[in-house]
């Protein structure tokens, strides 16, 4: 891995593989995000931490590998969790794996689902140096399956402070074949009571990946991760889904509704994770899921970014994730058209009519009565079991877009963040053709200067 290899826009592998954002911290006047990185090769492998830093959620900066297996319990890998602050220290809690039947063809897989989980936690006193053969401990070991979990697929703990002490959330897999979620408790970050779970009927999923739970705009939202949630046979049918939720904090009492809604309706983003940005507004990021890898002649071959950071909000219950405004500050250079953009792309801004239709480089965006549709049948990879044709509900507050343009992946924004189709992209043309729209304007990347 590069070290200190510098990013600006959409955060990309620096080489290899990149999945699950982790570690979402605003700490110490910079931002940390972790994520699953395997840095052998760009597929999916023994997860690492890869480490990158920001100060403004738009520049970022890799500064190399945080987390490596080093311990039993988490001997094939260091899986996906998150971060706090306690007394100006950074805490990382995750999910450490063993496995009892590897493949002997690849040491990186496992054979049969014989594989043991548990939760773990390491403490580091300035968010940059964390001592992976000392300072590594279990939180949670695993959890017999004859009791409230699952030995095997119990993870990716999320953790927050409470009014009466921490609480953690981690998904898991119930024994009738549903996807559920755990609540724990702890008054010191190191012993933890197992409080309550919550779960819904079937149909929701077999194993409830990456929950995230918190408060945005007065309402209690739950982000989680079911898989096998759409079942149509189509890569992928894991899905991320959202809602708000009724809770009680002293019981962990967590009633889930029956309806939900999509955190992106292009379906390739998964396991988002959110934190609160320097404004004390909640802020989210996920993973765009990228079925080939990127040559590069820079660096090593990559696969697998993360979506731009985004602001959560709800009215009037519904779940608003608009682009965060560092990164439409930063989108705001004056074009004449995007072939004058930067490698990091460029953003269009305009109203689309009814029939109306935008074509970038191949991939199309229009307006079928009053939703939104994109087409990335001819910037795509070839497969019939690829997802091709996307499309939002009926929206409920105009016909305002702004697309958000990269080599890789295309963000389209409408009504500012009413709802958000991202999808992944290859090969797409500089080409761009605007049928039906109006007020319509391109932006790049204002490019700071250091001296």
């Amino acid at each position: 891995m590069e070290q200190h290899l510098r990013q600006s826009g959409h955060l990309k592998a620096p080489g290899n593989w990149m999945n699950d954002p982790n570690g979402f911290i605003y700490y110490q006047g910079k931002y940390h995000l972790f994520y699953q990185y395997f840095p052998y090769a760009p597929i999916w492998g023994t997860m690492h931490w890869g480490h990158a830093i920001s100060e403004d959620l738009v520049n970022w900066e890799h500064v190399g590998i945080a987390l490596f297996p080093s311990k039993y319990g988490d001997q094939n890998g260091c899986f996906s969790g998150s971060a706090i602050e306690h007394e100006g220290k950074m805490v990382l809690f995750y999910t450490g794996v063993h496995y009892f039947e590897p493949d002997e063809e690849n040491i990186h897989l496992c054979l049969n689902d014989q594989f043991e989980s548990c939760q773990m936690t390491i403490t580091s006193e300035d968010g940059m140096h964390f001592d992976n053969f000392g300072g590594k401990k279990i939180a949670i070991p695993p959890i017999p399956n004859d009791s409230h979990g699952d030995r095997t697929h119990t993870r990716d703990p999320k953790v927050w402070k409470g009014s009466d002490g921490w609480y953690m959330v981690l998904g898991c897999r119930s024994g009738n074949g549903r996807g559920k979620l755990l609540f724990y408790r702890s008054e010191d970050l190191e012993n933890w009571s197992y409080v309550n779970e919550a779960s819904k009927g079937d149909g929701w999923g077999w194993m409830w990946e990456c929950p995230d739970y918190f408060e945005a705009s007065g309402a209690h939202v739950l982000i989680f991760s079911p898989m096998r949630f759409l079942k149509d046979g189509k890569w992928e049918e894991n899905q991320v889904i959202c809602m708000t939720v009724d809770f009680e904090e002293k019981n962990c009492a967590m009633h889930l509704p029956d309806t939900y809604q999509f955190l992106d309706y292009g379906l390739d983003l998964y396991a988002s994770q959110s934190t609160v940005d320097e404004e004390g507004r909640r802020i989210l990021i996920a993973w765009l899921r990228m079925p080939e890898a990127v040559e590069q002649k820079e660096t090593a071959p990559w696969r697998g970014m993360f979506c731009l950071p985004r602001v959560v909000e709800v009215r009037d219950g519904h779940i608003y994730f608009r682009v965060h405004p560092n990164v439409k500050k930063q989108y705001s250079r004056p074009l004449t058209n995007g072939t004058e953009a930067g490698p990091e792309g460029y953003r269009i801004s305009l109203l689309l009519e009814d029939g109306g239709c935008v074509d970038v480089g191949g991939y199309r965006i229009s307006r079928r009565g009053n939703r939104i549709c994109t087409d990335r049948t001819r910037v795509y990879c070839e497969g019939e079991n690829y997802r091709m044709v996307f499309e939002t509900p009926d929206v409920r507050e105009g016909n305002r877009l702004d697309i958000y343009v990269d080599e890789h992946m295309v963000e389209v924004y409408v009504n500012d963040g009413e709802y958000v189709i991202s999808n992944a992209v290859y090969g797409m043309s500089k080409k761009l053709q605007i049928c039906g729209g109006s007020e319509v304007e391109l932006f790049g990347v204002v490019v700071s200067v250091t001296e």
